[in-house]
């Protein structure tokens, strides 16, 4: 037996590497033409250019090996089926619910390393590309002026129009620049002659105009023109050709994406802290008014404690702080009350009472407005962080619901070959990313949990899976491909063909009766 599973295994493995490869390398040419304009034109090293595309491919890889899992499963059962070794097993005895065992432990296997991925890899890998965008975000092309043309020196600005321009001297004749940096005035400046080069920082530019005059006209006082004539007058633009300067990661704050699923819990948990704390302060707003009888409200304590969680990523960081030993770090609590000696010490005189008239009672306050957004920021973000903690377990899951959902079909219909492994595979493909897209915005707005937001879709495909697999153990697979599918076809031809048949008699005439 198991040699019959490591052949079996050994059938997935090909099929496998190739579907990773193959829709990695998709999902990257996608990206490359859609980024690679933008990057060249800023004028980047190729070091950077292949930073960035090699920083693409564990995101891309986190979401294609889930595919690389069914393709492998319809394409290794589908040709199992189709050269009658699934058959000549199931005649030695090897049902194909024992020739999925192996298939399904090497899943679990898969799905485990996915989410240690997902977890420790994909992160930072997604918080280094996200550094580094910004950095490629703000580096501007290298700066060219071209002649009898209003070039951009500095977008919403400054502007430059020149009539001739030398390549080798950069000197340039007839010249006419619109200068809209001050928004108190508008300033046009023109120059018979001028020269243009970047500063010793290479980054801001520098121009020296020759015989010229300067137009200004105030915003507040449109009637009114100033003219300066000059002989000789300098210019210097501030960061005109900024080249590119790599960030640390280490200085840059974490999205979601970024962050591993410890992380993002610790994050949760002060999100539901604060949570709580803006619906304890809305309580109190609420009750804020003295009775009748001059007594106050009683309220609970306000909450400085973050609220126990019994959710997945919590399960899961005790799991892994345990096996792997992992101190937390925690804030210490602050207490609110000073100790006995500092009392003591700086317990200051009381003053001397003086009788008051009773006061009325103040009319009840509406409750406060940022308190209440104060509980929709918390609520979003505690949603936020559980959505992108489920994803997580979600995307990693796949990989054993695949293989349940994959295997049957590939057995029922050995004689689809290489198209039903597209077919299924796009169908499967797209109601999963369907499911997971619907889902996360329905979360979002608070219209789902996020926990059948993330796992709706692996749930309807298990029971689906379940249900062919239960079924698998009474219906045969053969080389026709329809199986008991094609009788239950022919079945319903013919119930038809009865019933046109019938009612025909009825009528007493028809081509199908033979009457006349």
């Amino acid at each position: 037996m198991k040699i019959i599973h490591k052949y079996v295994l050994k059938e997935h493995f090909g099929p496998f590497v190739f579907s990773i490869s193959a829709l990695t390398s998709l999902m990257l040419l996608q990206v490359v033409a859609h980024k690679f304009g933008d990057l060249v034109g800023k004028g980047l090293s190729w070091q950077v250019i292949g930073e960035f595309f090699v920083l693409s491919v564990p995101y891309t890889l986190a979401l294609t090996l889930p595919m690389g899992v069914l393709v492998a499963v319809l394409y290794a059962f589908s040709r199992l089926a189709s050269e009658n070794e699934i058959t000549a097993l199931r005649a030695g005895g090897v049902s194909n619910r024992s020739l999925m065992v192996p298939v399904l432990i090497a899943s679990v296997f898969v799905s485990a390393g996915l989410l240690a991925f997902n977890d420790q890899v994909l992160p930072r890998s997604n918080h280094r590309l996200a550094t580094l965008t910004f950095d490629i975000f703000r580096t501007k092309p290298t700066f060219a002026l071209k002649p009898q043309v209003i070039n951009t020196v500095k977008e919403g600005q400054l502007y430059l129009r020149a009539g001739n321009i030398d390549e080798a001297t950069q000197r340039m004749t007839d010249v006419a620049i619109y200068d809209h940096a001050d928004p108190t005035q508008r300033r046009t400046i023109y120059a018979a002659t001028g020269t243009l080069a970047l500063a010793p920082n290479r980054r801001d530019l520098a121009m020296t105009l020759y015989n010229g005059v300067m137009l200004s006209v105030q915003t507040n006082k449109p009637g009114e023109l100033s003219r300066v004539y000059y002989k000789k007058d300098q210019l210097r633009v501030a960061d005109v050709a900024n080249q590119f300067q790599e960030s640390s990661a280490d200085t840059t704050s974490k999205g979601e994406r970024e962050m591993s699923v410890c992380e993002m819990q610790q994050e949760y948990d002060q999100a539901a802290l604060d949570y709580a704390q803006a619906e304890y302060d809305a309580l109190r707003e609420s009750t804020s008014m003295v009775s009748a009888e001059g007594k106050t409200p009683i309220l609970p304590p306000r909450p400085t404690k973050v609220p126990k969680s019994l959710s997945l990523g919590a399960l899961y960081c005790q799991l892994i702080t345990s096996v792997f030993h992992i101190q937390r770090a925690e804030a210490a609590e602050v207490s609110d009350q000073v100790p006995p000696q500092q009392q003591q010490q700086t317990r200051p005189t009381p003053p001397v009472a003086t009788p008051m008239p009773a006061a009325p009672a103040p009319a009840p306050r509406a409750v406060d407005f940022g308190t209440s957004m104060r509980e929709r920021e918390a609520l979003g973000r505690r949603n936020t962080m559980l959505i992108e903690i489920h994803k997580k377990f979600s995307l990693a899951a796949a990989c054993i619901v695949f293989v349940l959902v994959g295997a049957p079909i590939a057995m029922r219909f050995p004689r689809g070959g290489v198209g039903l492994v597209i077919a299924v595979s796009f169908v499967i493909f797209g109601i999963y990313d369907i499911g997971l897209v619907a889902g996360q915005a329905l979360a979002e707005n608070g219209l789902l949990p996020p926990f059948w937001a993330m796992w709706g879709v692996n749930i309807l495909f298990l029971l689906v899976g379940l249900a062919m697999v239960t079924r698998m153990g009474r219906e045969s697979a053969t080389a026709r491909g329809g199986g008991r599918l094609a009788e239950r076809v022919d079945a319903t031809r013919l119930w038809f063909q009865r019933q046109r048949e019938r009612w025909g008699t009825g009528r007493g005439s028809g081509p199908l009766t033979g009457g006349a």
